[in-house]
């Protein structure tokens, strides 16, 4: 489902955001678990034409019960990238609220669950420019999608999923904005 106004080229966003998470996600390994869903084809791409928040939310809603009812071994996880709605991160962040409330509103709560990503995702207390930043920084807004019993088999493996956050900020630091910036992914 790639449906997006005349202006925005599906196939570039889903292309940006593929080579982000190739490059930055697995490459530098800031979640373990995306090697394997993404080699094993079991992630899907969609790219929303909505541009309104409201609208978005409609199309959230479609692809949380999409998800819940596809195979888990084919459609393990979504990202759904909305390049031309909440491009303000504090838009964003606010949405995320109702984001929340929908897949509780959905009977989804225990089951699916959203994580947010942003081209200018910024966590509380720190500069814009912070490299800490970067972990959740992406090409375009997007909300992924994930099924709660794959974050559970996949943090049966590790002992401590701490180190995961504790080993992205290492890795970013060393990395740098320079580092960052030859990755030579769209920011």
């Amino acid at each position: 489902m790639n449906h997006t106004a005349p202006d925005i080229n599906a196939e570039v966003v889903q292309q940006d955001t593929q080579a982000w998470l190739e490059k930055a996600v697995i490459g530098l390994n800031l979640c373990p678990f995306a090697k394997s869903v993404h080699v094993n084809q079991r992630l899907r791409y969609v790219v929303s034409s909505a541009s309104t928040p409201e609208d978005l939310l409609k199309e959230l809603a479609h692809e949380l019960l999409f998800l819940k009812r596809a195979d888990p071994d084919e459609i393990e996880t979504s990202v759904l990238i909305h390049p031309q709605v909440l491009t303000d991160f504090l838009d964003f962040n606010d949405f995320l609220g109702a984001a929340d409330a929908l897949v509780e509103d959905l009977e989804l709560d225990g089951e699916l669950q959203i994580a947010s990503f942003h081209p200018r995702y910024q966590f509380a207390g720190t500069e814009v420019d912070d490299i800490s930043n970067y972990s959740n920084r992406s090409p375009y807004p997007t909300l992924h999608l994930l099924r709660e019993s794959s974050i559970e088999r996949a943090t049966e493996t590790m002992a401590d999923t701490d180190a995961i956050y504790e080993a992205n900020m290492q890795t970013l630091e060393k990395l740098g904005l320079e580092g960052w910036k030859a990755l030579g992914l769209k920011a």
